[in-house]
């Protein structure tokens, strides 16, 4: 038997306690609640298939180079079956070569799967081509000769590697120097039946200093700090969408590697440095592998 006054204060200490606490281990506690139901993923937004035609701004022929804008609804672009590089805005460019063949695909792919071949037709160009046939080509060159050219040969390559985030390919080029055309893309010598390299860009015959200015915006990707063996100092600028210029023979370089430059802002000056008969511009572009005329870019030469 329980004393009295210890039952007393056993009661009391029981009404003192919560309910809670008295049930404690004597009742199972509640399961946690069911999670929420997740709310349905929205349905994906519709493909939009794609709606339109090329458009297109250049000369297909030779040489020549084209401003393209895809249909609306283009996911990818191939180049007779390799990838084109395309704007945010559709926009792209495509060059064809001194000898590229006469005809080329353009392909849209859309995201819903749908395609758009377009057939390009590229125009032949008439060359200014020499014959000379007691003239032999020319000297076999030295092992330091063709050392040294190796190297020269993989800062070129490096240089146009290089990707650069502008928009000059966009801009109406300007000629980087007025004067007399001396030397006209395209032009080739045979020698004794054997083909010389074909001239690969535009030459402006103008007197050592004369200022050389960039032909549209651009990144410098090259500027040779030692004259090379054949083009002396050279500059390269890139005008994005693998196009970039190359300028040959220069007596200085007025601007470094990685300098963002203008259109129409002074990067050099003419001269004869390298294996140039005289004070002169040697100006070549290239899109991707292929080798571009400067000069329909350009437009007719200004008249002073």
């Amino acid at each position: 038997m329980i004393p009295a006054g210890a039952a007393r204060r056993l009661l009391s200490l029981a009404v003192a306690l919560p309910p809670a606490f008295l049930l404690a281990g004597c009742v199972p506690s509640a399961p946690p609640p069911a999670p929420a139901a997740a709310e349905p993923a929205p349905p994906p937004p519709p493909v939009a298939p794609l709606s339109g035609q090329f458009q297109f701004q250049g000369e297909f022929r030779q040489g020549g180079l084209v401003t393209g804008t895809a249909p609306q609804g283009t996911a990818a672009l191939l180049l007779d079956g390799r990838p084109l590089a395309m704007a945010p805005d559709r926009r792209f460019i495509i060059g064809f070569g001194r000898d590229h063949g006469p005809a080329a695909t353009l392909e849209a792919r859309g995201a819903d799967g749908s395609v758009l071949r377009r057939p390009l037709a590229i125009a032949p160009r008439r060359w200014d081509v020499q014959s000379l046939p007691t003239l032999p080509r020319g000297t076999t060159p030295t092992p330091e000769f063709l050392a040294r050219r190796k190297g020269e040969l993989s800062q070129i390559d490096a240089a146009r590697a290089v990707q650069s985030a502008t928009d000059g390919w966009r801009q109406h080029f300007q000629w980087p120097v007025t004067g007399r055309i001396s030397g006209v893309f395209g032009s080739q010598r045979i020698y004794a039946g054997e083909p010389g390299a074909f001239h690969s860009g535009v030459d402006v015959a103008r007197p050592t200093g004369t200022p050389v200015v960039a032909p549209a915006d651009g990144v410098v990707i090259l500027a040779a700090a030692a004259p090379f063996t054949l083009e002396g100092n050279l500059l390269m600028i890139d005008h994005g969408m693998g196009l970039n210029s190359a300028f040959l023979h220069l007596s200085r370089i007025d601007v470094k590697v990685g300098q963002r430059v203008s259109r129409g802002q002074l990067v050099g000056a003419i001269g004869a440095t390298g294996r140039a008969t005289g004070p002169h511009l040697h100006w070549s572009m290239k899109w991707q592998d292929e080798r571009i005329d400067p000069a329909p870019l350009a437009g007719p030469m200004p008249v002073e």
